[in-house]
């Protein structure tokens, strides 16, 4: 059976995929958009809910992930999505994460500044002042609901622009302009974009092989309801948040951090764990997070890995009530280098995969930018 013929395909119906949908929108293209599952339930909802530009190094990718923010906010203005101006505070309970703080504020390049201890538990109650040295405050980061998000989205787009969805629709083929799927159904399209998250294997696998593409296991907790402190509560990062993200790889005083860790607590670097916390409207705190990549995942979760990181949270954060209510894993697929991994096959499907642990923060930027590029 034959349908009608489309200006975009887009593969994936998780926020790469909507983002690309959504760009393809805004200039008045006819887009067809398939999702093999009856909702995004990959990645894109199983997150933190954090657009985090701070996390982004400076230059080019800070950028995008400001150009992502600024969208974020166009959604929330018109009232497809809660979108919380939040902030976030990275915390210092050991000199040397103080310093690496301190060296990062200094350079300038970003929208932060340094916080007393005093001033740091005032703009949140759930940081555990125990040892407490300061906090750096940054006032670019958002918050959404991960569950929903993607949901909306979809039923936006859907009611307001040229994009039809296909949930519950398993695509086995995509090249030359068209689409097939498991139930015998044909799209053209002028182009298609796959935008398969975790799965590297369904479409297009010899691209992916040779992509230097890696998957990566996440565990993640959420504590009971407690009070909410503030209307926008900012998101909380420890100092183990430091030796992760690329934005403080500049800093040298990094190194001296890097190396503590390392022969105090050797088992964090072993399963990549770096604790930060969110809380949501209604006062439950998201809790993460960790990283296990290519064989080392697991279908079944650590319960070592989850005490871990509960032990470093107990130090850092200051709950009223420590129960834990769920717990749950997420992968998704990351380059080495890369922001998201790009590829145009054969046939001329665009391959646009990998944004890492920043696909709330950085593919709305992403798919903007790759559209300025085609179009």
């Amino acid at each position: 059976m034959m349908a009608d013929a489309y200006d975009v395909a887009v593969i994936g119906g998780g926020i790469v995929g909507l983002a690309h949908a959504w760009m393809a929108a805004r200039r008045q293209l006819k887009v067809l958009l398939l999702e093999r599952s009856p909702a995004a339930c990959g990645a894109s909802v199983r997150n933190f809910g954090m657009i985090w530009p701070v996390g982004q190094p400076a230059g080019e990718l800070y950028n995008v992930a400001l150009r992502s923010r600024e969208l974020w906010l166009e959604l929330g203005a018109q009232h497809v999505l809660d979108v919380k101006t939040c902030g976030s505070i990275h915390l210092a309970h050991a000199t040397d994460e103080l310093a690496v703080l301190e060296e990062f504020a200094a350079l300038g390049q970003y929208q932060v500044q340094m916080l007393t201890a005093a001033e740091t538990q005032r703009r949140s109650g759930l940081v555990n002042g125990d040892r407490l040295l300061g906090g750096l405050w940054s006032d670019t980061e958002l918050r959404v609901d991960p569950r929903t998000t993607s949901a909306r989205i979809a039923a936006w787009l859907r009611k307001t622009s040229q994009v039809d969805l296909h949930f519950n629709t398993h695509v086995v083929a995509a090249d030359k302009g068209r689409v097939q799927t498991s139930d015998g159904r044909t799209w053209r399209a002028e182009k298609i974009i796959v935008c398969s998250g975790s799965d590297l294997q369904s479409l297009h696998p010899a691209v992916f092989a040779t992509s230097g593409l890696k998957l990566c296991k996440l565990q993640m907790l959420r504590s009971t309801s407690q009070a909410q402190d503030a209307t926008a509560p900012p998101h909380l990062a420890s100092g183990l948040t430091l030796r992760h993200y690329n934005s403080f790889r500049g800093c040298s005083s990094l190194r001296s951090l890097q190396q503590r860790i390392a022969a105090e607590a050797p088992e964090l670097d072993r399963y990549g764990i770096h604790v930060m916390a969110s809380q949501f409207a209604n006062g439950e705190v998201v809790l993460g997070d960790s990283h296990e990549y290519d064989t080392d995942i697991s279908p079944f979760d650590r319960t070592e890995i989850d005490d871990l990181m509960l032990r470093e949270c107990r130090k850092v954060f200051s709950l009223n009530d420590w129960t834990i209510r769920e717990r749950w894993h997420g992968i998704y697929a990351k380059h080495p280098e890369l922001p998201v991994f790009e590829a145009t096959t054969a046939g001329g499907t665009e391959i646009f995969v990998g944004p890492g642990g920043a696909g709330m923060t950085m593919s709305f930027g992403l798919a903007d930018r790759a559209w300025q590029q085609w179009t």
